[in-house]
């Protein structure tokens, strides 16, 4: 039996999984949509890596993160739940000891890190705007009528890209629409938006961040190759895209889990055959009138999170 770690990233538009052994070697891995349903997209994702790893792992710890990582931690009885710029930078540390940058554009929302001999120093995310980031895309993808996948492809085909306003949603659905109109060809309003949203993310996101190699990519956008050049040509410095990139985040949660004080024992059955619910509601034992959720397992309250002031 293989002592091992389980590591969940749930965010807003994908959930992604790994296990990892004692010397952080992935031995399953998942990345699925999450579908407007965290919880469905956490059972998904354990059934699939629990399908991969057979019965021949023992689960020593689970750790969570993303914008869902309670949640998830709650179904999992994790030990860890972690930020995502936290497990960003352990997990990239771990395969890139040296890196100085990581930059993340995810589904919709992105994050800059700033590393200084392996301690993070500086980073900042961007969660309020869709701009530039992996919905964005996908979003002008339909309207081009070309799969996203397919959008890298076309951004190196182009001879003079368009210039596209990426500051804002509207502006830039308004501008790609004029170029189209105009007579513009997909391949240069294509790389035009990949483009924008590297230029969306250096002057918003990065701004005043002095970005040193070795830069290292990540996040669902990271698998678009014409993204990866535009941030080469703006940088004058070469970008890795590690194979497991969109991964990171769960990887880096699989090895803080490592480090937790024992807990539960964690039982891939117990969190594909339980019933998790979650629950509205709003504390009126104060003034803050604090939004809550409440999270049921079989019916049965096990977490709470909401509130800004003790009981």
């Amino acid at each position: 039996m293989i002592k091992a770690y389980i590591g969940i990233d749930v965010g807003s538009v994908s959930t992604k999984g790994v296990v990892i052994d004692e010397g952080n070697a992935v031995i399953a891995e998942e990345y699925l949509l999450t579908g407007g349903d965290p919880i469905d997209a956490v059972k998904a994702l354990v059934k699939s890596l629990y399908e991969q790893c057979g019965g021949a792992v023992e689960i020593a710890g689970a750790g969570t993160t993303g914008s869902a990582r309670r949640l998830a931690g709650a179904m999992l009885n994790a030990g860890t739940v972690k930020n995502e710029i936290t497990a960003h930078a352990v997990g990239t540390l771990s395969v890139y000891p040296g890196a100085a940058t990581i930059l993340e554009i995810g589904g919709q929302d992105s994050k800059i890190i700033i590393l200084d001999g392996g301690v993070v120093v500086d980073y900042a995310m961007n969660t309020l705007c869709a701009a530039g980031t992996g919905a964005f895309l996908s979003s002008q993808a339909a309207r081009l009528n070309v799969p996203v996948e397919d959008f890298g492809t076309f951004a190196l085909k182009a001879s003079r890209p368009a210039a596209i306003a990426a500051r804002c949603t509207v502006f830039a659905e308004s501008d790609l629409v004029h170029k189209m109109q105009v007579g513009y060809k997909k391949e240069d309003i294509i790389a035009g938006l990949c483009n924008a949203v590297v230029s969306n993310y250096l002057n918003n996101l990065a701004k005043g961040k002095k970005i040193k190699p070795p830069v290292i990519f990540q996040g669902g956008v990271s698998k678009n190759i014409g993204v990866v050049r535009a941030f080469e040509r703006a940088l004058n410095t070469p970008v890795t895209v590690d194979p497991r990139a969109p991964l990171m985040g769960a990887f880096g949660a699989a090895i803080l889990s490592k480090s937790a004080k024992p807990g539960p024992v964690f039982n891939f059955n117990a969190v594909l055959t339980q019933n998790f619910q979650t629950e509205g509601a709003e504390c009126a034992k104060c003034a803050n009138n604090c939004e809550l959720v409440n999270v049921f397992r079989n019916g049965a309250p096990i977490d709470v999170w909401g509130r800004r002031c003790a009981d």
